[in-house]
């Protein structure tokens, strides 16, 4: 093996040679309206009606300004992901740009990445509805069956929890271990299966299979519908608002409001699900930066105003549960209103699920284009002119494991992925942008020389990180802090050589942040699905590529 061919590239004209050909299948319907609407289905989701109440119990009603930090670092990935999108017109999102900047090894683990991210992240959103759909039931004085509704996993737990004599467990695990106990048996097995998560996976798997313009029809009707939903949460919620609610704006300081800033970051991600539906685009180049940007600020709106309304309506201390917004209106004795978000969870939590449904198998189907993957996952149908075989498979690999998976489980496997792939999109903007390609791209990030910039911002956080903190024992228990300060110290010395533009190196350092809060077991989970991932690559993706094989033909 030649070390320098797991870093060869993918060239511009060659992609748009590619596109015109091959994804002439495709059907381009989408515009900058629909492309806008499938960013808010992806980020408005159930984030909205849980983590919130969560970040806002930490900290406060400062929680709102948190929003707005994350969103202006959510804009300098998105940035790069816009000045990406206005250079390649296909459907592999940060696979593609990363085979394009940084070469087909780093390339292939993202899209091995992106196929951990979109699955895992739809198995969560799919147990979630399950739990929203089965509450909603029971407010209608219909009885779904418990054992039907939660994974063999998840009760299994709960009730070896209860054997092991656990004391004070919340109810929810009670009741899971009741179910287990309670749970049919076949052949001295107990029966529990998820059935509403893996149902509503299957549905919306039928409907991603039929096409992206019904697709996109059921989606915008999806997400007006939970827009005017919290438009009305918002405005009737304005009118119990206590100022003195606000007060203190930040109790628990500023380490209580960045106590959030993962979870707050995860709920804004999915504007990158608008990059895989390139070659549906009515004109990718030009409305697909668009629509990022346009949803990221719609939804950095609408989170600054719900937490606002809900900090208002109760004291911060009340928040801390798994559904805040209905919470809130029960509060205040408007059971009727609580109801209304009850089941417009269920609509977000919806669309959400679409979008992911739609966007994993437009990636598998470009990895597969270029001899990464078999063959048989870049097949477009004839008829319905979707990636039939990849969209089927991306079905079942959300459906199995969401029948039978504990949440907690699936949760640790996502994350560091989506972070990684973020850094990578950011890198390869600066290295385009230091061989000069960028001039290919109809919307680029606004250059700002960060020469000195990025190092005197280095200088400040250092200062306030050892001067401000018990730096000790916060890198005791955050090591890979450690790794964040020498890779900025790294591209200081870098931007300093070749004058990077400030905004994706902000990105870079943004993101690689956040990953030093994630917990061990989601970096332990993705050593393990990069390892299998890497012996599918030297296994058959380094042999069956495309570019291998043209340096082979030549």
């Amino acid at each position: 093996m030649n070390p320098n061919s797991f870093f060869r590239k993918k060239n511009l004209d060659s992609i748009s040679r590619e596109t015109d050909s091959i994804g002439a299948g495709m059907k381009r319907v989408l515009g900058v309206k629909d492309l806008t609407l499938l960013g808010i289905a992806a980020i408005i989701g159930a984030g909205i009606f849980s983590t919130i109440g969560r970040a806002s119990f930490h900290g406060g009603p400062a929680v709102s300004l948190l929003f707005v930090f994350v969103a202006i670092a959510c804009v300098f990935t998105a940035l790069c992901y816009a000045q990406f999108a206005s250079m390649i017109s296909v459907s592999g999102s940060a696979y593609t740009y990363t085979y394009v900047s940084l070469g087909e090894i780093f390339a292939w683990i993202i899209g091995w990445a992106l196929i951990l991210e979109y699955a895992v992240s739809n198995m969560v959103i799919a147990i979630s509805w399950s739990e929203y759909f089965t509450t909603l039931l029971d407010g209608f004085g219909i009885m779904w069956p418990d054992w039907l509704a939660i994974g063999y996993s998840t009760a299994s737990k709960a009730y070896n929890l209860i054997q092991e004599g656990n004391a004070d467990l919340p109810y929810h695990v009670l009741k899971a271990a009741q179910t287990y106990q309670n749970a049919p048996e076949i052949f001295g097995l107990k029966v529990l299966i998820n059935a509403p998560a893996g149902l509503v996976v299957i549905a919306l798997t039928f409907l991603v299979f039929l096409g992206i313009k019904e697709s996109k029809m059921v989606n915008n009707l999806l997400v007006y519908l939970k827009i005017g939903i919290i438009l009305l949460v918002i405005g009737v919620g304005a009118f119990f608002v206590k100022p003195e609610n606000w007060s203190p704006f930040a109790p628990n300081g500023i380490q209580g409001v960045l106590g959030g800033v993962a979870a707050v970051f995860f709920a804004f991600i999915g504007f990158d699900s608008i990059s895989t539906t390139a070659e549906e685009s009515k004109n990718p180049q030009r409305d697909m930066p668009r629509a990022m940007l346009y949803c990221l600020g719609i939804c950095t709106i609408l989170y600054v105003a719900i937490a606002l309304v809900l900090t208002g309506m109760v004291d911060y201390k009340q928040l801390g549960v798994d559904d805040p917004l209905a919470y809130v209106f029960q509060v205040v004795d408007m059971d009727f209103v609580a109801g209304v978000v009850s089941a417009t969870a269920i609509i977000a939590i919806t669309s959400a699920i679409l979008v992911f449904q739609i966007g994993q198998p437009r990636i598998w189907m470009n990895m597969s284009r270029d001899g990464l993957l078999w063959p048989k996952f870049g097949k477009i149908h004839p008829k319905y002119k979707t990636p039939a075989f990849s969209t089927l498979i991306a079905g079942i690999v959300v459906c199995v494991p969401s029948l039978f998976l504990d949440m907690q489980f699936v949760v640790d496997l996502t994350s560091v992925g989506t972070f990684f792939a973020f850094i990578l999109v950011c890198s390869g903007v600066l290295f385009l942008d230091h061989k000069g390609d960028s001039k290919k791209a109809k919307f680029k990030v606004p250059y700002i020389n960060g020469q000195y910039i990025i190092f005197i911002l280095l200088a400040v956080a250092v200062y306030l990180f050892v001067s401000k903190t018990d730096y000790r024992s916060v890198i005791l228990e955050k090591p890979l802090l450690i790794v964040f300060w020498i890779v900025w110290l790294g591209i200081s010395v870098a931007a300093f050589k070749y004058k990077f533009s400030l905004l994706p190196v902000m990105g870079i350092l943004t993101n690689l942040y956040l990953m030093t809060e994630l917990g061990w077991s989601n970096w332990v989970m993705f050593t393990i699905w990069l390892a299998i991932g890497l012996v599918v690559y030297f296994g058959y993706g380094y042999h069956k590529s495309k570019l291998a094989l043209q340096k082979q033909a030549q």
